[in-house]
């Protein structure tokens, strides 16, 4: 692994992206490793704010445009691809991670468990009471960790523990944990009202710009379970489907990418060690003299 990264995180919409543009201007040599769920697929780009080639041109990004939209694609891959990215990079690598599981596995070099498809086939049929009561008797532990309702994460660990033949919680404390670190977190924290008309802002743009017309390509192509879960592209597959009008999935859009935005603040702001920069109305003007601060030697 090379130098210890800078990273730029908070919530969708509150301009990352522009932020490390601006730092990556203004310090010769550094490199964009986008921390991204859905940044990984080719191809799905209005939809996931993906950087322009106009940016992708000027400043060297890694992890976009990783595999097809068609493959499920997990942390453990991610991680893979990171640190293959990260050895490539002669200077300080500057992240910008909106994907808080993706940013600690990699920051943190969680233990990451495989997965086992045809258990969580299996599972997906029973009652979450039943899944529940089954992780309890095979890793107490882990059940400690979950919340009962929780069933997508009660899965996830039932998978593990089938599948691996060890318990969930032996992969170590998980996300829960946070070592010391040499990498430098910084945070953007919007108040949410205005936070909140970002992101309708940004979801007219996406529309604006033809993401109707990506999300239909994609799906005459065929998406993955993984892929299906972005923001936006699920609901433009209902009004494909000819279950919602368009006005309906771009209302949904908004709401959805709201709530999304509030889960992923409180997952980073349970991270002690980010320093957070408030921002007021220009992120690149307000954040990136931190960053630009950060990675300088």
């Amino acid at each position: 692994m090379g130098a210890a990264p800078v990273v730029v995180l908070g919530p969708t919409a509150s301009g990352k992206s522009a932020v490390a543009m601006a730092a990556a201007r203004a310090v010769a040599g550094v490199e964009i490793v986008a921390v991204d769920a859905m940044q990984v697929y080719r191809g799905m780009d209005i939809g996931t704010a993906k950087p322009s080639p106009a940016d992708r041109a000027e400043v060297r990004h890694h992890c976009l445009d990783l595999v097809a939209p068609s493959v499920d694609f997990t942390v453990a891959d991610y991680r893979r691809a990171y640190e293959s990215a990260v050895d490539s990079i002669d200077r300080r690598p500057l992240l910008v991670a909106g994907t808080g599981l993706y940013l600690t596995a990699v920051i943190d070099r969680l233990d990451v468990p495989g997965v086992w498809p045809e258990v969580r086939a299996e599972l997906d049929g029973d009652a979450t009471d039943s899944l529940w009561a089954r992780l309890v008797a095979l890793d107490p532990v882990a059940a400690g960790r979950i919340e009962p309702g929780n069933r997508r994460r009660v899965v996830r660990a039932l998978e593990v523990c089938i599948g691996s033949g060890r318990p969930f919680s032996s992969f170590g404390p998980g996300v829960a944990s946070y070592p010391p670190t040499e990498a430098v977190l910084i945070g953007l924290r919007w108040p949410r009202p205005r936070l909140a008309e970002r992101i309708e802002e940004r979801v007219d743009d996406m529309i604006a710009a033809g993401l109707l017309d990506e999300v239909a390509r994609l799906a005459d192509a065929g998406l993955s379970r993984t892929a299906r879960q972005a923001l936006g592209y699920r609901e433009l597959l209902d009004h494909l489907d000819g279950r919602t009008s368009l006005d309906e999935a771009v209302a949904t859009t908004v709401a959805r990418t709201r709530q999304f935005a509030v889960r992923q603040e409180r997952w980073f702001r349970r991270d002690p060690r980010v320093r957070w920069c408030d921002v007021d109305g220009d992120p690149a003007s307000e954040v990136a003299p931190a960053v630009i601060d950060a990675l300088r030697p």
